[in-house]
Formats: structure tokens, C-alpha cells, sequence
């Protein structure tokens, strides 16, 4: 049994029992103290147990709870590009359109400045909930949409915001239950984006000829309630606030080589990452693929993701996230190269399996580099910086791809920025 630990007079705490017999402290106290507070209970961790599982995975039927309503909803943006350029926007260029894409890849990773913040400080819950309100009603206003600058409003801004806020805590929140086992329990978290981003795209494209785009903006608006819903009863913070200096930044974790190069290089890859889950779609049928088939793009890419991300998870514990991040972000650079020359619905295909696999390693361990970059009562803060850089690369890239697009009229150019 772990014992207790008294941080100051304020303080007390409490054992909470879990079903594996040990015990947790549980602290409840208001604290203004600086940073390097000692204690042992930020040390003692669950890795493991049925809540923290719960944390993790949620009931059965509905696992993966955090990324399958946020960053699965917006990988299924390629399938939604593709619709819009063929019906309701197609007086439009491509590198417009994909500006509500980009910006909702932006705003999954920018709030994050705001919500680690608060997150550190305690308002974890209320900005969940919040949240997950926003990102189903803006789901259903995006139903009655005609024009552009309502697409850009409502699935853009209001659902990208939504998804940051949901997304942004899931790292701080596994950093509290896991150390020794944080690699898998984050790539079990992440496949859930590819689940999110496979089941989404299908459900899409067999809604739309069937009954139309409202309602199918509106059944995903109640498969996003029903899930999220779930969410909200299971998430839970395990260590608790600090009010610690500093205030919305923390600019002296910059003074760190490591961290600065890593929040560097990932302004740089999330220049061209989305590239191809953008595009891939209307790239196939440039090829002459089949509208029909074309739409399934998106889908197989996520659902290769799915099974990277689960083999990041078990790698990462053994060898560390940087080793086996940077060999498969690699591999996905070099496919990024070579999907303009595949020029077959096969080759096409091997080519968006081998990238949604390896772009799926990349973005399953984003985060675990920067929770062993500092302290645990910091990581909302420090990964919060973190994503906020992320994002405008995020934001950028899309855009610029389709702008490229547009000047070259193929994707041999896109190819090699993005790549």
C-alpha cells in the first residue's frame, strides 16, 4: 500500500481503493506554491488497474472515447473536401476549400495553449463539457450550410475549436495515470482517431446518396452525442491542480535544446502531413478511379493508421518514442514523394496503406516526448506550447498544397513540398 504523502498544513488526503488493492492518495487542497514542490505521489502511478483503463479505453462498446469525436472526426476531412469540390462549393479552387480543413487541423492542436493551461490549474471537466457541446452543435448547424463562408464558420472554426478542447487534455490526463506503460496506453488513445477516421468517411459516403447532406451531417451530429456523452462520465484528472508561476506560458522549458528542436521539427512536419489524407481522394480520381471508390481513400488510410498506432504504442515502452518515431515519419516523407507517380488504383492503394501506417506511428507518440520533457504538474502547459507551434504548420499546409496544385494543375509539385 502506497502511503500517504502531506504536501502542507492545508492539505489532506485520502485513499482511494482500486480494484487492483492498491491504494492511490487522493489530495484535496488549495495551493499557490512555486514550482519543485516535493512529494512523492507525483512518482506513483497506476500504470494500469480497471479506472485507469477506464481512462484510457472507456466501456467496451464504445472504446476509445477521447480522439474517436475529435481527431477521428477531422481526418475524415479528405472525404468532405472531395464532396465539396464535386457539388455544393464546386465554383471554388481546391486550396479554398481546404482552408476549412486546415483550419480545423490547426484548431485541434491550438487551443491547446489554453486548455493545458487550464488544465493545470483544475478546469479540466468544464472545458471537456463545453466542448463536446460545441462540436455537436456545430455538427448539426454544419447540416443546413450553403455557402462557404458558413462551411467556414461552422465546420471549420466552431468544430476545429471543439476538437481542440476535447483533444487537448487526453495527453495530460494519460501522463496522470501512466509513466511505465504511457507509450501503449497513448497508442491505444490514438487508434482511436483511426477508428474515428475510418467508421466517419464510410458513414459519410454511404449516407450521402441516400438521404442527402443534412442528414447526414445530422446522424453524425448523434453518433458524436451518444459517444461523447460516454466520455464525459468517464474522464478523470488523478493528481491534482497547481497554481504554479508563470501564467498562460512557460517560456523557460524554450531554454531546453530538446524540447525547443522537437517543437521545431513538428511546425515542420505538420506542413505536409495532412497533404496526402487531403487530397489522396481527389488524386484518385484524377487517375481515373471511380468517384464511388475514390471516396474509400481517406478510410483505408485511417484504417491502416489504426494498426501503426497500436505497434507505436507496444514499441515506444522498449525502445523510446524518438526511435520509433523518426524511422516511420521518414517512410512517410518518402511515400509522400512517390503518391503523385502512383498512377493505379493498386499502386495507389499500397502507397495510402504504407503512409496511413507510418504517419499513424508519428501522430500516435506526438506527445510523449514532451512528458518527459519537465515536470508532471506542467506537462498541460508545456504540451499546450507545444501543439499551439503544431498548429500553424498545421494550418499552412493544406492550403499551400492546394495553392501549388492549382498553379501546376498535377500533384507531382504538392508531392514534393508536402514530402
Amino acid at each position: 500500500m502506497l502511503q500517504e504523502t502531506s504536501i502542507s498544513d492545508e492539505h489532506t488526503a485520502e485513499n482511494v481503493r482500486t480494484s487492483s488493492d492498491h491504494s492511490i492518495p487522493k489530495e484535496k487542497y488549495e495551493v499557490d506554491e512555486p514550482v519543485g514542490i516535493s512529494g512523492t505521489y507525483e512518482d506513483d502511478y497506476p500504470d494500469g488497474g480497471v479506472r485507469a483503463w477506464l481512462i484510457v479505453a472507456g466501456p467496451p462498446d464504445l472504446f476509445f472515447l477521447f480522439v474517436f469525436p475529435s481527431f477521428g472526426y477531422v481526418n475524415s476531412w479528405g472525404i468532405f473536401q472531395k464532396y465539396y469540390q464535386e457539388t455544393l462549393l464546386q465554383d471554388l479552387s481546391p486550396s479554398t476549400i481546404a482552408w476549412i480543413g486546415s483550419i480545423q487541423y490547426s484548431l485541434v492542436f491550438l487551443p491547446g495553449l489554453f486548455v493545458g493551461r487550464l488544465f493545470d490549474l483544475g478546469y479540466f471537466r468544464l472545458v471537456f463539457l463545453i466542448s463536446s457541446g460545441v462540436l455537436v452543435g456545430a455538427t448539426f448547424l454544419a447540416a443546413q450550410c450553403t455557402q462557404y463562408w458558413q462551411f467556414l464558420l461552422c465546420q471549420g472554426i466552431l468544430v476545429g475549436a471543439a476538437c481542440g478542447g476535447i483533444f487537448g487534455p487526453t495527453a495530460a490526463v494519460i501522463a496522470h495515470w501512466f509513466k511505465k506503460r504511457r507509450g501503449l496506453a497513448m497508442g491505444i488513445v490514438a487508434m482511436g482517431s483511426s477508428l474515428g477516421g475510418t467508421i466517419l468517411p464510410i458513414t459519410a459516403k454511404n449516407l450521402l446518396p441516400k438521404v442527402g447532406f443534412p442528414w447526414t451531417m445530422r446522424c453524425l451530429g448523434f453518433i458524436l452525442l451518444a459517444i461523447l456523452g460516454a466520455s464525459n462520465l468517464l474522464i478523470k484528472r488523478r493528481l491534482p491542480p497547481r497554481r504554479v508561476e508563470g501564467g498562460l506560458l512557460n517560456l523557460r522549458a524554450f531554454k531546453s535544446a530538446p524540447y525547443s528542436v522537437y517543437c521545431a521539427s513538428s511546425f515542420v512536419t505538420f506542413l505536409g502531413i495532412y497533404t496526402l489524407l487531403t487530397y489522396v481522394g481527389v488524386s484518385a480520381t484524377s487517375i481515373g478511379i471511380s468517384s464511388e471508390f475514390s471516396f474509400y481513400f481517406v478510410a483505408i488510410a485511417n484504417a491502416s493508421s489504426f494498426f501503426g498506432r497500436y505497434t507505436a504504442g507496444n514499441l515506444c515502452d522498449r525502445l523510446g518514442p524518438m526511435n520509433v518515431m523518426i524511422p516511420f515519419t521518414a517512410v512517410s516523407g518518402i511515400l509522400t514523394y512517390a503518391w503523385p507517380f502512383a498512377q493505379s488504383e493498386s499502386s495507389l492503394i499500397a502507397v495510402t496503406v504504407i503512409y496511413g501506417f507510418c504517419s499513424g506511428v508519428y501522430v500516435s507518440l506526438l506527445s510523449n516526448p514532451i512528458m518527459e520533457m519537465g515536470e508532471p504538474w506542467d506537462v498541460g502547459r508545456r504540451t499546450g506550447m507545444f501543439m499551439s507551434i503544431s498548429a500553424v504548420g498545421a494550418l499552412a499546409g493544406p492550403p499551400i498544397s492546394g495553392a501549388i496544385k492549382s498553379a501546376t494543375g498535377d500533384f507531382k509539385a504538392v508531392g514534393y513540398y508536402a514530402g
